[in-house]
């Protein structure tokens, strides 16, 4: 297989926060050229070279895709510890190529029992900070992403289970280098180079992180996966490791949580149908809620689909304006009706209906930047009088797509949610801060918001693993991308790259993004050239860089084409 190594460039702090229900992603730090590779049987493309290779070679050795999604999660727990891991939570869509069947899996992250709408408040009934909730206990739900593997690989396994932690065990024991992006971001990180034992695990006595190309050994993550390995995901959640968990969380310095063993012995993935509507010639799928991602994407093209982005282009200000305004319109939808489907059911169908899409659609005008962008009108429940509430995700998150030699494919997108969770490491890993994804300044002012904080509840997210159908109902692209609110405005413009621009995977994955939050549209420097069309149209520019990581896999007649994100540094493998 051909492939590109990744060349990281220069530390770019994290953009300050833009404006309406968005929080910059992790920061950037630098870019390379394209990077894109092809194979003739199989194919993992994900946000690091070694998790890439371990899951290809899960590949190799007769494994299904849904086996080298576990080998590939498991490996980045360990290379990309920032991102991901058995502390967080993730979701997954599966295509079964001999069935022709999709499905979603659900590996979110829940609040525990005693969870209560004013968990975020102060004690004089105001939100807290953001940044103060997030670090410590009292943020971290209970991970769902071993008990959602665990159901796929019972659906789509072939290798045993204990084969499929080899890889991470072997990582874990012996080593990795510390890469270029994890030292820039250890580096930028005030909290966690203050609590223990994260602080001696990253960082050196003097408090400067580990230098590039330390071996890092972490025998404790490889006694819990030996364990997990040996007697399955019950050992995660019940036992010594739960007990560690439930200790960590319940004793950290700051915000001491209240997540018990009885929280992590109950907790459930769930199988949920997929969402699917068509895109010009093609058929778009993706995860429903808890995520607002599947259905920001769908929306996103629904409304763009009248006009001619492949004629206007890649390098078209009308094209950007367009993509532009739907995502400001999807961002409305979501931050009033999308929540946790089990708590609170929402208007799915009602929003990715074809005529309401038109509706909203029709609100773009190609001459003018939207003076405000409002929620749609679309029945729900029970007549709840909802209100917008934002949830400024603040994302730690990886995505890594996977298509096996038998054409069965995993688009699976995976976090902790801020880069590096509530900083406590526990048995060798982080755990997640993802309870801070739920909207409560809203609650606080004692709205009525369906993102809500409640018990056994999964906090809404914007994670997005698409898949994408031709005319003839065979899978073509699967993609999904990191990015918290901008997951959406990412894995839309990279599918109209793919489709309406002919761009490969590569390409797609590297071409530069126009990205608005609030008022603020924020340009990669190879958009320069359309900022004065842009403001001529209403929109505020401003030149910057997107940490994206979107990764990508096309299924050609000749063969499997895979394009990482060039600002990251992930690859693809296969063979």
């Amino acid at each position: 297989m051909r492939r590109f190594a990744p060349v990281l460039l220069a530390f770019v702090f994290a953009l300050p926060a833009l404006g309406q229900d968005f929080a910059s992603p992790e920061a950037a730090t630098g870019r390379s050229g394209e990077k894109g590779g092809t194979a003739k049987h199989y194919m993992v493309v994900a946000a690091n070279p070694i998790a890439a290779k371990a899951g290809a070679d899960i590949l190799a050795a007769g494994g299904t895709a849904v086996d080298a999604a576990i080998t590939t999660q498991l490996v980045l727990n360990m290379v990309e510890p920032q991102s991901s891991g058995l502390g967080g939570g993730a979701f997954m869509v599966l295509w079964d190529a001999k069935t022709k069947a999709l499905t979603s899996f659900d590996g979110r992250e829940t609040a525990p029992a005693a969870a209560k709408p004013d968990r975020f408040m102060t004690a004089d009934g105001k939100p807290m900070d953001r940044m103060t909730a997030v670090v410590g206990g009292r943020s971290v739900g209970v991970p769902g992403v071993l008990r959602m593997l665990e159901m796929a690989h019972k659906r789509g396994g072939k290798l045993p289970w204990a084969k499929l932690f080899d890889p991470a065990i072997h990582i874990a024991e012996d080593g990795f280098p510390m890469s270029p992006r994890l030292h820039e971001l250890l580096a930028g990180d005030r909290p966690l180079r203050t609590i223990e034992p994260a602080k001696s695990f990253f960082y050196e006595a003097n408090g400067e992180p580990k230098a590039i190309g330390t071996r890092i050994v972490n025998l404790a993550f490889a006694k819990v996966l030996r364990t997990i390995a040996a007697k399955g995901a019950d050992a995660f959640y019940t036992g010594e490791i739960a007990d560690d968990i439930v200790r960590t969380v319940t004793t950290a310095a700051k915000n001491p949580g209240d997540i018990t063993t009885a929280d992590l012995a109950g907790y459930r993935a769930v199988e949920r149908a997929p969402l699917c509507a068509p895109y010009r010639t093609h058929k778009v799928c993706s995860m429903g809620p808890p995520t607002s991602g599947g259905i920001g994407v769908i929306q996103v093209l629904g409304m763009v689909e009248r006009f001619d982005l492949a004629k206007w282009g890649p390098d078209s200000a009308q094209s950007f304006h367009v993509l532009l305004e739907a995502n400001r319109l999807a961002i409305a939808d979501r931050a009033v009706y999308i929540a946790d489907p089990d708590v609170v059911p929402g208007p799915t169908d009602a929003l990715i209906a074809p005529a309401y899409l038109a509706q909203r659609s029709a609100l773009i005008q190609l001459d003018a930047r939207m003076p405000q962008a409002p929620p749609g009108k679309v029945p729900v429940k029970g007549a709840m009088n909802l209100v917008p509430a934002a949830s400024p995700e603040l994302p730690s998150t990886s995505h890594f797509s996977i298509v096996d030699r038998a054409g069965n494919a995993v688009a699976m997108t995976t976090s902790v949610e801020n880069s590096f969770g509530s900083r406590l490491m526990v048995d060798g890993f982080l755990l997640n801060n993802t309870l801070t994804d739920f909207s409560y300044d809203e609650s606080a002012k004692g709205e009525t918001v369906a993102n809500a904080v409640g018990p056994n509840k999964r906090p809404r997210s914007s994670m997005a693993p698409t898949m994408v159908f031709d005319a003839k109902g065979k899978l073509e692209i699967v993609v999904g991308s990191p990015g918290g609110p901008a997951i959406v405005a990412f894995v839309a413009k990279t599918l109209v790259s793919m489709i309406d621009w002919k761009m490969t995977p590569a390409q797609a994955t590297a071409a530069p993004y126009a990205m608005g939050f609030g008022r603020m549209v924020t340009l990669e420097p190879d958009l320069a050239k359309i900022e004065g069309p842009l403001k001529a149209l209403g929109h505020e520019i401003r030149i910057g860089d997107y940490p994206s990581g979107v990764h990508a896999i096309r299924i050609t007649p000749k063969e499997i084409q895979g394009g990482a994100d060039p600002r990251r540094e992930g690859t693809p493998a296969g063979g």
